[in-house]
């Protein structure tokens, strides 16, 4: 064991400067969490407004427009599929509203493994979709009651479209194979 150094005179040289407590940063505001139960609360009082509590106004516009879509088709005497369609516009929306609360309540932490499409494109080309539709009903260059019974095209291009994304996910879950 070494002792210490001593100066010419006889004294300990001075010791260092003693480290200047540093005073932690400030911890980033934790981001508004959603109440999932309240946002499905919401959706089931008007179709959307559960995603405009959750911050996602293209889903809340497309919501409304085919809730009120089918109310006004119902009203034209057409209530065959349009009633039908109903049900699935509130529930689905309903359940969007609660799995969008909880996606955002846990976004940026390790449990969250799925992505969250909030404002997919595809909300922005419904609406615009629908807006056209409305539009050209109301300037007499398209009858919407005249296409109700094409409505079954909407169930054909919906079990296409989940079979095309069964596929594609079954092609990229399944390796190649040697």
């Amino acid at each position: 064991m070494s002792s210490p150094e001593v100066t010419p005179t006889g004294e300990l040289p001075p010791l260092p400067p003693a480290a200047v407590p540093v005073e932690p940063a400030p911890a980033p505001a934790p981001p508004l969490s959603k109440a999932p139960w309240g946002a499905l609360l919401l959706s089931l009082v008007m179709p959307g407004l559960g995603q405009v509590y959750n911050g996602q106004f293209a889903k809340a516009l497309t919501f409304f427009i085919a809730f009120s879509g089918s109310i006004y088709l119902i009203v034209e005497d057409h209530p065959l599929p349009f009633a039908l369609f109903l049900p699935f516009i509130v529930f689905s929306n309903m359940i969007d509203a609660y799995r969008s609360a909880v996606l955002i309540n846990t976004r940026g932490t390790p449990s969250s493994l799925e992505d969250d499409d909030v404002e997919s494109p595809w909300w922005g080309i419904a609406l615009a979709g629908m807006g056209l539709l409305l539009m050209l009903n109301n300037l007499g260059w398209l009858r919407l009651g005249a296409l109700v019974r094409f409505w079954p095209l909407l169930l054909i291009a919906a079990g296409v479209l989940l079979l095309r994304r069964s596929l594609e996910r079954r092609k990229t879950t399944s390796g190649p194979t040697v």
